[in-house]
């Protein structure tokens, strides 16, 4: 077996829920690279797929005229994962928190919630148009059991 390298994979895809399962595997596939357990490999793949669906359906609207832009990287210290919309923005901070009482029965809004508790760090950057995340995911050192 060959240690994981770094590398890097990026994606323009239509704003469909085919591009979210394009996006998850993708995603799932540079953490089983990365030598991620399967726990963490989950983690990476659920926050990849929510970052995606926020893309393509808050983000995008579906609009088949705007694209979402991914990619994925192992830099050797990290997993980085930038998910990009072409949407019209998004505020983290007006985002609704699913655990408040008044929202803890909603369908929705969970997303960056749990995109936050499965990755290390979490940055929004606003595009103009368009909401771009970067997801990273530390790895541990060489020899290092976590």
């Amino acid at each position: 077996m060959s240690e994981a390298k770094a590398g890097r994979l990026s994606l323009t895809l239509k704003s469909t829920m085919e591009s979210v399962d394009e996006i998850e595997a993708a995603a799932e596939k540079l953490a089983a690279e990365s030598g991620l357990d399967e726990n963490e490999r989950f983690h990476m793949a659920m926050a990849a797929r929510e970052a995606a669906v926020n893309a393509v359906l808050h983000g995008n609207e579906y609009d088949p005229a705007k694209l979402v832009f991914a990619s994925f990287e192992n830099t050797g210290a990290a997993l980085v994962m930038t998910i990009a919309d072409q949407g019209n923005g998004l505020n983290p901070d007006s985002v609704p928190d699913p655990l408040a009482p008044e929202n803890l029965l909603r369908g929705s809004g969970r997303g960056i919630f749990l995109i936050r508790s499965f990755m290390d760090e979490v940055h929004f950057r606003q595009l103009h148009p368009g909401t771009e995340l970067t997801l990273v995911k530390l790895l541990a050192p060489a020899g290092k059991n976590s």
